[in-house]
């Protein structure tokens, strides 16, 4: 029906043209010579032009024409009970998105990443974005999008020692591994529904290293409300604020999935709770979160008691060139052609107990140590034969850094206080403070293509001071960030963290070697 209405207008349409358009043809034949030899080559010259002119306003006006028949077309349908025209798209700037857990409310960079959407036709492409993924579904009423982090990872830890001794005089083994692991999954799906205002992310997280253990697959993530620049809101499972890897910078880490001892010791991980940032005044972002515990990763509703026990900070300000590259990771892949810089603080205050499962001695949070290594809420952690049951955690930390032409140097100051402890009886401590720093350099000798890195971290705490030096190369095979072979060669001493995802262990001392094959997008 609507096929031979807008045939009947295009007729239409085209009869009234008509007697212009023969006018116009008859005018310029009317000039045309008899004869090619009775006109000279100016006179041809100008009729080649004015039919050219004729061609371009008769172009102009058959555009206007079809114009006009799609104006008419809609009108008709409209017209016609029960059916109405499709809504227009929402345009591409009114279609913002839930950022990603690893760069979430991170400002993008002035520069975009050199991506290439579309390159020779590649269907992939044409659906990727940057900091988006892979655009899954996009429409009037929501969008969902995908991304992607995995990496393979050759380990060797056999020039450790074999066994280390704490602070207490007890001596234990060292288990080394020698191995290759796809070590992580993390899949992420986010976007907006009904309005763009209401964002979600939903995540699946899994440690293959650590299979047979608590929370070694998670799948969470968090609902929110983004009321305007300076205000968004959301609820869920999300990275305490507590130091900058914990502020969604991760992957875009020089040291592909490991942090420096320091900065692993002192730090804050996951929990549940409520938060809220933004863009407070011009280049100062800020970030607030509420929420149960310092860790949640593998704690059971039932562990916590009843409160929010954990207030987590950050402020952060870029006062040159208002960024500090892509998700503000490390290192200037980004390749700023104008000093770039950022400073940041973040205090956390948190009170912890031992969130043991009932009846048993298991204790399941990990996240508080001594400089040793010792987790703190263990029973005889202090060699006293008692156990302390709840204390307060507070740390301050406090970042800078400076990016330029592919070179970066990058540090932050933690300082952290254990006290107010309750006990099962007299304990030899009644307070702990640890302060250290992690410094990370870094420089690309071949743009986009190859950098070079050297990060050290050190802590000074009342039962040890253990540190850690790195060196190590990233190499972009293809000069595109989501694919990257890394090298690295780590030296530890006395390390007071570890676990099996990483490349360290509890009391690691020595060389340890990494090579890891990465993907993200």
């Amino acid at each position: 029906m609507f096929g031979a209405s807008k045939r009947g207008l295009r007729l239409a349409l085209l009869s009234s043209l008509a007697p212009m358009a023969l006018f116009w043809s008859g005018a310029a034949l009317a000039q045309t010579p008899a004869s090619p030899a009775a006109a000279d080559p100016a006179s041809i010259q100008r009729q080649i032009d004015e039919i050219r002119a004729l061609k371009d306003e008769m172009a102009r006006q058959m555009g206007e024409l079809d114009a006009r028949v799609d104006a008419l077309e809609t009108e008709l349908q409209a017209s016609v009970p029960g059916v109405s025209a499709p809504p227009p798209p929402r345009p591409l700037e009114q279609q913002p998105y839930a950022e990603t857990a690893m760069a979430a409310a991170a400002p993008q960079p002035a520069t975009q990443p050199t991506y290439a959407p579309g390159v020779n036709g590649d269907p992939i492409a044409e659906i990727y974005q940057p900091g988006r993924g892979i655009v899954l579904a996009s429409g009037e009423w929501g969008e969902m999008d995908a991304t992607l982090i995995t990496y393979a990872r050759y380990l060797n830890q056999m020039e450790l020692n074999d066994s280390y001794t704490d602070a207490f005089g007890r001596t234990f083994p060292i288990d080394r591994r020698q191995d290759v692991q796809f070590n992580k999954v993390n899949l992420t799906f986010k976007g907006w529904v009904i309005d763009p205002k209401i964002r979600y992310l939903v995540f699946l997280w899994t440690q293959n290293t650590s299979q047979g253990q608590g929370a070694q697959v998670v799948i969470g993530g968090y609902l929110g409300y983004k009321f305007n620049k300076a205000l968004s809101v959301q609820a869920g499972i999300g990275a305490l604020p507590t130091t900058r890897t914990t502020m969604y910078t991760f992957p875009n880490w020089l040291r592909v999935d490991n942090r420096t001892v320091a900065d692993d010791f002192l730090r804050g991980s996951y929990s549940t709770g409520i938060w809220a940032d933004g863009e407070i005044a011009r280049n100062v972002f800020y970030r607030v979160m509420l929420a149960n515990n310092l860790s949640q990763l593998g704690i059971d509703a039932g562990q916590l008691d009843a409160g929010f026990n954990t207030l987590a900070t950050a402020l952060w300000w870029f006062p040159t060139t208002g960024e500090f590259g892509f998700a503000n990771g490390f290192g200037d892949f980004d390749w700023h052609e104008e000093v770039a810089t950022m400073v940041g603080v973040n205090f956390t205050r948190s009170r912890e107990d031992a969130q043991s499962q009932p009846d048993t001695n298991a204790i399941e949070n990990s996240q508080i140590r001594l400089s040793d290594g010792t987790r703190l809420f263990l029973p005889d952690a202090l060699g006293n034969g008692e156990q302390i049951t709840e204390a307060t955690y507070r740390m301050l930390a406090m970042n800078a850094g400076v990016k330029y032409r592919g070179w970066a140097l990058e540090g932050e100051y933690y300082l952290r206080w254990l006290d107010d402890f309750e006990a099962t009886g007299p304990t030899p401590i009644t307070d702990s403070f640890d302060h250290g720093f992690q410094l990370q350099a870094s420089f690309m000798p071949v743009r986009d293509t190859l950098q070079a890195y050297l990060s050290a971290s050190k802590v000074w705490g009342d039962f040890g001071s253990p540190g850690d030096v790195a060196i190590g190369v990233n190499f972009y095979p293809h000069r595109d960030r989501r694919f990257r072979l890394n090298a690295q060669g780590l030296y530890l001493n006395r390390s007071p963290v570890g676990y099996p995802s990483v490349p360290y262990v509890v009391g690691g001392d020595g060389w340890t070697f990494t090579a890891d094959a990465m993907l993200t997008f």
